[in-house]
């Protein structure tokens, strides 16, 4: 699994000190984490086994095509993320791609998550978010922020939905049906 970071910056503009530093204060704004399906490689499986026993199979609309017109077909997930690298590159952003093991410190975390350093930290020293610390640095696994972020972002949608049904059930969209009230 690899996470596709997307940046602006104008190309040539930025030294590469220039560009790390951008990259940790903005890499939350357009981040994307696709991780592989473990379907689409039964699916493949199953499409090769057909295609060697002579049974006619689907072929991918989605394929890289070399100057010497070797074509390699693509899953939909892959071509969705090329085509969002390449709309990326065409609006002159820069694009990283990091392994999902990759070991980040506190403060690439932190912009990861688009959070201070200290309120990083405090996730951290409760458990919140699991961390290593072979000295005095704490380190972070990129799989690890990327499950808390999902799993805040499904506590944040429960609420949100126990909020919405509250409201029906006390009737709170009802009183806000038809005109205002007249003002003097």
């Amino acid at each position: 699994m690899f996470v596709l970071f997307v940046w602006g910056w104008l190309a040539g503009s930025l030294g590469p000190e220039e560009v790390v530093d951008v990259a940790r204060n903005q890499a939350t704004a357009d981040t994307r984490t696709y991780f592989p399906e473990g379907s689409e490689a039964e699916i493949v499986d199953f499409v090769q086994a057909l295609s060697d026993r002579g049974i006619l199979t689907p072929t991918s609309k989605a394929a890289l095509v070399a100057l010497d017109n070797r074509r390699i077909e693509l899953p939909e997930p892959l071509h969705a993320v090329l085509v969002q690298v390449a709309e990326a590159l065409m609006q002159g952003l820069a694009v990283s791609v990091i392994p999902q093991s990759a070991r980040l410190t506190t403060q690439q975390a932190a912009d990861f998550l688009g959070v201070s350093s200290p309120t990083l930290v405090r996730l951290l020293e409760r458990g919140e978010i699991p961390m290593s610390k072979p000295g005095r640095h704490r380190y972070v696994q990129l799989q690890d922020l990327v499950a808390y972020q999902e799993a805040m972002q499904s506590r944040r949608r429960e609420i949100l939905d126990a909020m919405a049904r509250e409201a029906a059930e006390a009737g709170l969209y009802e009183a806000t049906d038809g005109l205002p009230p007249a003002m003097r």
